[in-house]
């Protein structure tokens, strides 16, 4: 028998005073069984760092096509394609096509994935976002998350700080271009 997805319940406080975002958020994620807390943890990040009018986070590792998160317009146009991991060349190209704005977070090497992404097809590649967390850090945050979890995210000068219970997490992140030649 196939195992279910396990439903976390995550309340984010959100300043992110880079785009003025000042909210507060309450997911319903689930973690599908071959999913990693930390992917979990990215995938949340991500729809926090890219939080606006419209966003919805899919299905995650079990979607398919679909990405990680998408943000549609009121006419239910894809606007924004946010991947999460290592996602194929093809399947940004297509996103690129598609979509208005589109970026990857990841917590693996992202030294892999631009040398997957370089050279390759890949329509607008110079304006795909490609940001990059600490992994170690990443993981130990991931750790501490339960079925229920609240903590705080504030956002400035691209630096993040995460506080979760009495403990505060800086979360480098790194940006990266695609470069095509």
């Amino acid at each position: 028998m196939a195992q279910s997805s396990t439903i976390y319940v995550i309340t984010i406080d959100l300043a992110d005073i880079d785009r003025d975002v000042y909210e507060s958020l309450e997911l319903r994620v689930a973690r599908h069984p071959s999913e990693t807390a930390a992917f979990m943890l990215v995938r949340i990040l991500a729809y926090a760092l890219e939080y606006r009018a419209g966003i919805e986070m899919t299905s995650g590792v079990s979607s398919g096509d679909e990405p990680a998160i998408l943000v549609r317009d009121l006419t239910g146009r894809v606007t924004g394609w946010v991947e999460v991991g290592l996602p194929d060349a093809e399947r940004l190209h297509r996103a690129s096509k598609l979509a208005g704005r589109v970026a990857v977070y990841t917590h693996r090497d992202a030294r892999q994935l631009m040398a997957q992404l370089g050279g390759a097809k890949i329509h607008q590649a110079d304006t795909i976002a490609i940001r990059a967390f600490d992994r170690a850090t990443i993981e130990q945050v991931a750790d501490r998350f339960d079925r229920r979890t609240s903590f705080a995210l504030t956002v400035s000068g691209g630096a993040l700080h995460l506080a979760l219970g009495d403990e505060t997490f800086e979360i480098a992140m790194t940006e990266h271009r695609i470069h095509q030649s």
